[in-house]
């Protein structure tokens, strides 16, 4: 009868021949570090290579404060020193490291920073020579792997953003032997095309994987090409040649997609509500704009000759109005005043007392006669009544005088009667 182990106990055993063996107990490995992660837990994971293979290794966060002592990164070139054992999980061997040590930088890290340099010196990373990307492109060529995450990203987005935008793929080698040159001839052959805006990346990988982005080829391509260029490697950490040469760089080739095409939809709602808010300050305006015509439309009625005119007339009328009847009151007022001085007169006049029975005497010259002294027999007076005169000659004259009769001063007269008669 077989034996059967399941797949645990088989990665069990393994562990424990690796843990068994006294030579992976404790063992130095000297190689180059790549795809360097710090997890959030502390732990630190990356793989060490040399120029025919690569190993996964661990650092505990337990063992960094005695073991490492300075900051990891992609390309250094290092001693390890730690055990080999089985991650039973994954049936994976794995070297877990206890200390390590700078041992130079490596080969791949000082050819990048070598061209890097020399490219810095020509001028290839100026701001000032980064051409800008067209707002609105119709047309976009894209240098990446025919299948992939890559491509199939952008699609979605670019679908998503503006189905209108007409997508070129010009299918590159973007790893290994020949990548470089694959990616360069892409990048030409949309310059030439006219195309609005080239996209280039791949969908992440270690240095070694995005090495064909680090090469001198590509970094002269995007220079030399006259279309905007968007770098989008997918590796957030390191920065390739091409994203250093690109007019801009993105972290993945989908946020390239989404800094090449605008959202057609979002700028289609910015112009309603551009649209409406436009409409608002028109209505606005507007309504601003009639209440200053009527308002000067008001102005200029008041400040109209013809108003003026009218307003000037009714004052007239009115200040005509309040004469005439100033002036009937100051006349009734006159009058009543002279006719009640016309009474008083009246009542002072002589002729007033004619009336009464009493009758005004007066010579033919007209003069006065007051006393009997200036009587005469056969000389004529005049005797004037209240309704005529009369011409009478003196028959008899007598002179008189009493207490009843008093001169002005007030003064009684003596009682003389004098009595004379014609002969």
């Amino acid at each position: 009868m077989k034996q059967i182990f399941t797949v645990s106990q088989i990665n069990s055993y393994i562990r424990r021949i690796f843990d068994s063996d006294y030579a992976l107990r404790k063992i130095f490995l000297k190689g180059e570090i790549s795809n360097c992660k710090y997890h959030s837990s502390g732990h630190i994971y990356f793989t060490l290579k040399d120029e025919r293979s690569t190993i996964r290794c661990v650092m505990f966060a337990t063992d960094r404060p005695k073991g490492l002592h300075f900051q990891m990164e992609n390309g250094q070139m290092v001693v390890v020193q730690g055990n080999i054992s089985v991650f039973e999980r994954d049936g994976a061997y794995q070297l877990y490291a206890k200390e390590i040590e700078l041992s130079g930088a490596g080969e791949l890290y000082i050819r990048y920073e070598k061209l890097k340099q020399e490219l810095l010196q020509l001028g290839y990373f100026d701001f000032e020579k980064k051409k800008p990307l067209p707002p609105y492109p119709e047309s976009i060529g894209i240098v990446t792997a025919l299948t992939g995450a890559a491509i199939e990203d952008i699609k979605s987005i670019a679908a998503r953003r503006n189905p209108f935008v007409q997508l070129y793929l010009f299918p590159a080698k973007v790893q290994g032997e020949g990548a470089a040159e694959s990616i360069a001839r892409g990048i030409r052959y949309f310059d030439k095309s006219g195309v609005d805006l080239i996209i280039i990346g791949r969908g992440g990988g270690s240095i070694e994987d995005l090495w064909a982005f680090n090469e001198r080829i590509v970094a002269d391509s995007i220079y030399e090409a006259e279309t905007p260029v968007i770098s989008g490697t997918g590796h957030e950490v390191d920065m390739t040649i091409a994203d250093y040469c690109a007019d801009v760089r993105a972290a993945t080739p989908s946020a390239a997609c989404e800094l090449a095409i605008p959202d057609v939809y979002s700028i289609i709602q910015q112009f309603d509500r551009y649209g409406d808010e436009l409409d608002g300050r028109m209505q606005y305006r507007m309504q601003e704009y009639r209440q200053r015509l009527l308002d000067a439309r008001r102005l200029l009625d008041a400040r109209h000759p013809g108003t003026k005119l009218l307003r000037q007339k009714m004052l007239c009328q009115s200040l005509g109005e309040r004469l005439h009847q100033s002036m009937d009151t100051r006349i009734r007022e006159a009058r009543h005043r002279m006719h009640l001085q016309a009474e008083r007169l009246h009542g002072l006049s002589p002729t007033a007392r004619l009336t009464g029975g009493y009758v005004f005497a007066q010579d033919k010259e007209g003069h006065p006669v007051a006393s009997v002294d200036q009587l005469e027999f056969h000389r004529t007076f005049q005797l004037i009544f209240s309704d005529g005169e009369a011409e009478v000659s003196p028959v008899s004259v007598t002179k008189r005088r009493d207490d009843s009769f008093r001169t002005e001063d007030g003064q009684g007269g003596a009682d003389i009667s004098t009595e004379q008669k014609e002969e």
